[in-house]
């Protein structure tokens, strides 16, 4: 470069740093930048810093729209989305207190099958050592009359211990309708 030129550019910086002073400073952001862009050497670096502050803009931008986002949509949750967590979890609280009382309404149900199956196969035995005791003497009896015949055995009463009762549990009305509006 010329001398002159140098001078030129030199004046040129001079005059806008005047221009900068004298101008009054309407706020402190742009004062700071004022006085940043005075320390510059005018040119290509300005241009440089400029472009890196504008994208470094652009991006400030960016952050605060998604911080306003997930504000917006932590402000969703907490006002439309936990109220239908909770009333979900009383629904399934009812529903686990049901389970719990089938659960109980079953294990009493085994008991008293259990209890019932041992009084059959109790009376089974009782009463097929009976008729077989009785079989073999009518057996052995020298009368032909009474081979063929059965003979009734005696007659043993059986009382149904008290247990529940369905319809207690389950009222007809209820089973009623549920069959019949499908």
């Amino acid at each position: 470069m010329s001398a002159g030129g140098g001078r030129e550019e030199g004046a040129a910086a001079a005059a806008m740093l005047q221009l900068l002073r004298e101008q009054p400073e309407p706020q402190a952001e742009e004062s700071g930048a004022r006085r940043f862009a005075l320390c510059l050497p005018p040119g290509e670096e300005v241009k440089e810093v400029e472009e890196t502050i504008e994208e470094m803009l652009i991006r400030l931008d960016e952050f605060c729209g998604m911080t306003d986002v997930i504000r917006s949509d932590t402000s969703q949750i907490l006002d439309e989305t936990i109220p239908l967590i909770k009333a979900k979890v009383v629904e399934m609280n009812n529903i686990y207190a049901k389970i719990d009382k089938l659960e109980a309404f079953v294990k009493m149900v085994g008991r008293h099958v259990s209890f019932l199956e041992e009084q059959v196969l109790q009376a089974e035995g009782n009463h097929s050592t009976v008729s077989h005791a009785v079989r073999k003497l009518l057996q052995s009896a020298v009368i032909p009359s009474f081979k063929n015949k059965h003979t009734p055995s005696a007659q043993h009463t059986y009382d149904l211990p008290k247990l529940y009762r369905t319809e207690d549990y389950f009222p007809m009305n209820y089973i009623g309708t549920k069959y019949q509006s499908h």
